[in-house]
């Protein structure tokens, strides 16, 4: 196990510039031709604009609530993780104009809104710690993209890049709001109970917007529609399904983010060099000024 905020060399988040056509509007339904993923993947690009900033802001104000000595350790892996997800905020708002000029409307970035003004002058670990929980639901929704071909199966190439790469890079930074909860003393009873609450509101805010942007597709009543959305929900080897296992990892007590298997993430970057440019390596750096 790792603990302490820090990664190990394979884990080093790197900060990256994707090199893909993203003025060219995608097709309105650009995942296979298959009206309720293309659903699902947009209601999950507009929940994160407004979602990396939430995490941004909350493992900041982590950081600065440590004590100097144990800030400095962190600070770089904080860097890292804030250049992945500020990249990852810019890269989904400009996909996410494409999909308000198609009609479909953003509910889900409203809620989330008005929940994260709730936290406003609350102890900073609950900020941490939710992020720390929805970055276990990313990781292994990750894990799933980069291992089941059939999720983005038949997508324009350009976003297929898009999905893998961001997935990729969520599998690097995927310790670092964890290791910082617990660093600021974070205790287990809130940990389980965050993730709860964290679980719970996002299950429900994708389907929503999902059956949202269907309803303003004009895809909504169609019987196609649903058994594609079955197959690819409680399929043999849909998403529900082959999410359960590697979500209840979060709930035992020797949990720890880099137990998960990152294999498939670093040969993916390791295949596809030449969709991105490298724009810093924070670990890296900061070890050569020590």
């Amino acid at each position: 196990m790792v603990h302490g905020g820090m990664f190990s060399p394979m884990s080093e988040p790197v900060v990256r510039r994707l090199l893909i056509d993203l003025d060219t509007p995608p097709p309105r339904h650009w995942c296979g031709g298959d009206a309720f993923r293309t659903a699902w993947f947009n209601a999950l690009s507009m929940s994160f604009p407004v979602g990396e900033q939430f995490f941004i802001d909350s493992v900041r104000a982590g950081v600065q609530a440590l004590p100097e000595a144990e800030r400095a350790r962190f600070e770089p892996t904080i860097k890292a993780f804030v250049g992945q997800e500020a990249t990852h905020r810019r890269i989904h708002a400009l996909f996410n104009a494409h999909l308000a000029a198609q009609g479909l409307r953003n509910h889900w970035e409203a809620r989330a809104l008005r929940r994260m003004k709730r936290l406003e002058g609350a102890d900073v670990r609950q900020g941490v710690g939710a992020t720390a929980a929805t970055e276990h639901l990313t990781a292994i929704l990750a894990e799933y993209l980069l291992s089941e071909p059939s999720a983005l199966a038949g997508s324009e190439p350009r976003l297929t890049t898009l999905w893998l790469w961001h997935a990729s890079e969520e599998t690097e930074h995927r310790a670092a709001a964890f290791d910082l909860y617990r660093a600021l003393g974070g205790n287990e009873s809130w940990r389980l109970r965050l993730f709860r609450l964290v679980t719970w509101y996002f299950v429900g805010d994708v389907l929503r917007q999902t059956l949202n942007n269907l309803w303003h597709d004009g895809s909504f009543w169609r019987a196609r529609t649903w058994v594609e959305g079955w197959r690819f929900l409680l399929g043999r080897r849909g998403i529900l399904r082959s999410l359960a296992q590697p979500w209840r990892r979060y709930r035992r007590v020797d949990f720890h983010p880099l137990q998960q298997d990152e294999s498939s993430a670093q040969a993916w970057l390791q295949a596809n060099t030449a969709q991105f440019e490298v724009v810093s390596r924070p670990l890296q750096a900061a070890a050569e000024t020590a």
